[in-house]
C-alpha cells in the first residue's frame, strides 16, 4: 500500500497550492479519503474528507470556504485545492484512507508520508 503526496511548497498570505495523492496497493474505490495535518508542536488534526464515490465531503471549520478535497476514482487520485492560505495552514499535510468517511484519525487505515506546506510572506 502506498500513498504518495504532492504539490506542498512555500507560498505567500493568500496564495493557492493544490496537493496531490497517488493511491496504490489497495482497491481505491472501497475507500473514503482524508486530508490531515500536523502543524510543528501541535497534533495532528483533520482538514478534510471525502467519501469513496466522491458524493460527500467533510471539512474541518478551519477549511471550509476555503479548501476542496476531490478524488479522481480512475486515476487513483485525491487532490486538496487550498486557497486563501494563511500563515497558520503552515503543516505537514498527510493524505490517508479508511473504511469510512470521518474527522476521527484513529479510523483509517493508510497513510502518506506526507508534504510541506509553508505559508509565509
Amino acid at each position: 500500500v502506498q500513498l504518495v503526496e504532492s504539490g506542498g511548497g512555500l507560498v505567500q498570505p493568500g496564495g493557492s497550492l493544490r496537493l496531490s495523492c497517488a493511491a496504490s496497493g489497495f482497491t481505491f474505490t472501497q475507500k473514503a479519503m482524508g486530508w490531515f495535518r500536523q502543524a510543528p508542536g501541535k497534533e495532528r488534526e483533520f482538514v478534510a474528507a471525502l467519501s469513496y464515490r466522491g458524493g460527500t465531503t467533510s471539512y474541518a471549520d478551519s477549511a471550509k470556504g476555503r479548501f476542496t478535497i476531490s478524488r479522481d476514482n480512475a486515476k487513483n487520485m485525491v487532490y486538496l485545492q487550498m486557497n486563501s492560505l494563511k500563515p497558520e495552514d503552515t503543516a505537514v499535510y498527510y493524505c490517508t484512507a479508511g473504511v469510512v468517511m470521518t474527522e476521527r484519525e484513529a479510523a483509517y487505515d493508510y497513510w502518506g508520508q506526507g508534504t510541506q506546506v509553508t505559508v509565509s510572506s
